[in-house]
C-alpha cells in the first residue's frame, strides 16, 4: 500500500499567509487527522502557545461517562485546557452531523467574542466536511423504518443488505463495506423515504458558507506501518486502564444495546462481545486492533477526498517534533501571535 505523501514546507509559508489574509473575517483553526497521529497532543501544544480554545470534532467524545475507549482527554487536562463539545449526551442518545454543526458554529461565535481563536481538533471526518462543504437535505431519520431494516438484517444479514442497496444505489453501496451496518441502514433508509439514490442527493448544492477563513491543517503518516503499531499500543493501553470495566458499569447505568451508535464506537463494540462471552481476551484485542486500523483506512480516505477540494498544510505526524513544526507554522505569517511563553 503507498505511503501518505506528506507535504512539508519552509516557516515562512506563503501558503498560510494566502489562507489567513484574504479577508477580514475571523480565523479559526482546523486539525484533522486520523486516530492515533497525535492530534491531541498538537492541539495541547497549540494551546500552549497560542490564545486559541479547543473545540472537539470527535463523535465519540461527544458521549458522556465513555472516557477511556473514546481517548477523552484526563480530567487534569480537562482543568488546564477546556475542551468544547465533549459530554454533551447520554450514550443512549444520538448526535448528528447537523446538530454538530449547528453546534460548532455557535461555540466558535463565542469563542470569537471572547478574542480567543478556535482551534478545532478531530479525527470525524463527515464532522469536518459538514463543516467545510455543508451539509446536503437528506431526510431525518425514520425509527418505524429502521426499525424494519434491523429486522431484515437479523434475518438476512447485512452483506445481503449491503447487496439489495446496490441494486437501487450503486455509487453508494461501492463506498460503503458490506459489514458497515449503520451505513448500509441510512443509505436504504434515504432511498425508501425519498425514493431517490442517496448519492444523488449528496451531489446536489449545499450551503457551505462560513463565517471564518480557515488554516486548515493535516496530520497524515509517513508510514502507514508506524501507524498501526501505535495503534496496537493505543488500544492496548486502553484495556490495561480499564475499557472492559468502563462499558460494564455503562450497561448498569444505561439501557444499552449494540445497535444503538455510541456502542458501535471502535473498541466498545468488541467490548460489547467479550461481555456477552461471544470472544476471548485475545479475540477482544485482535479485533479491535484491526477495526481501529479499518477505522484509520477509512479516515485517511476521507481526509485525502476532502483535501482534494480544500487548500490544506499537511504535516507528517509521526515525526517526532511534529507538534512543534505546527506551532512554527502558525507563528511563520505572524497571522496567530504566540501569547505564552
Amino acid at each position: 500500500m503507498p505511503e501518505e505523501k506528506v507535504k512539508k514546507l519552509p516557516a515562512d509559508s506563503a501558503v498560510l499567509r494566502k489562507q489567513g489574509t484574504h479577508n477580514q473575517m475571523p480565523i479559526a483553526v482546523v486539525l484533522m487527522g486520523p486516530t492515533a497521529s497525535g492530534k491531541s497532543r498538537v492541539a495541547l501544544e497549540i494551546a500552549q502557545r497560542f490564545p486559541v480554545e479547543i473545540v472537539s470534532v470527535d463523535s465519540a467524545q461527544v458521549y458522556r461517562y465513555m472516557n477511556i475507549g473514546t481517548a477523552k482527554p484526563d480530567r487534569k487536562i480537562l482543568i488546564q485546557t477546556p475542551h468544547h463539545l465533549i459530554d454533551l449526551i447520554d450514550p443512549v442518545e444520538q448526535y448528528s452531523a447537523a446538530q454538530f454543526r449547528q453546534d460548532v458554529l455557535d461555540v466558535m461565535q463565542d469563542i470569537v467574542r471572547r478574542g480567543k481563536i478556535p482551534l478545532l481538533a478531530g479525527g470525524t471526518m463527515l464532522y469536518f466536511q459538514a463543516l467545510l462543504d455543508g451539509l446536503s437535505t437528506l431526510p431525518e431519520a425514520d425509527s418505524q423504518l429502521r426499525a424494519a431494516i434491523e429486522n431484515e438484517a437479523k434475518i438476512s444479514g447485512w452483506p445481503a443488505l449491503h447487496k439489495k442497496l446496490a441494486t437501487i444505489d450503486a455509487e453508494s453501496a461501492a463506498r460503503i463495506q458490506p459489514a458497515d451496518s449503520q451505513r448500509i441502514q441510512r443509505a436504504l433508509e434515504v432511498c425508501m423515504i425519498t425514493g431517490r439514490p442517496m448519492s444523488e442527493i449528496l451531489k446536489a448544492p449545499r450551503n457551505a458558507e462560513l463565517p471564518f477563513r480557515l488554516i486548515k491543517i493535516a496530520l497524515l503518516p509517513a508510514d502507514r506501518s508506524q501507524l498501526h503499531q501505535r495503534i496496537a499500543e493505543r488500544f492496548e493501553g486502553m484495556l490495561q486502564r480499564g475499557l472492559i470495566d468502563e462499558l460494564s458499569l455503562l450497561r448498569q447505568q444505561f439501557e444499552l444495546n449494540p445497535d444503538l451508535p455510541s456502542m458501535r464506537c471502535v473498541g466498545y463494540r468488541q467490548a460489547w462481545l467479550f461481555l456477552e462471552k461471544k470472544i476471548n481476551h485475545e479475540t477482544l484485542r485482535d479485533k479491535g486492533i484491526a477495526a481501529t486500523r479499518q477505522l484509520a483506512k477509512r479516515q485517511l480516505t476521507w481526509l485525502r477526498s476532502i483535501m482534494r477540494g480544500h487548500e490544506i498544510i499537511a504535516f507528517d505526524c509521526l515525526a517526532d517534533d511534529v507538534h512543534l513544526q505546527v506551532c512554527r507554522f502558525l507563528q511563520a505569517a505572524h497571522i496567530v501571535s504566540e501569547t505564552k511563553q
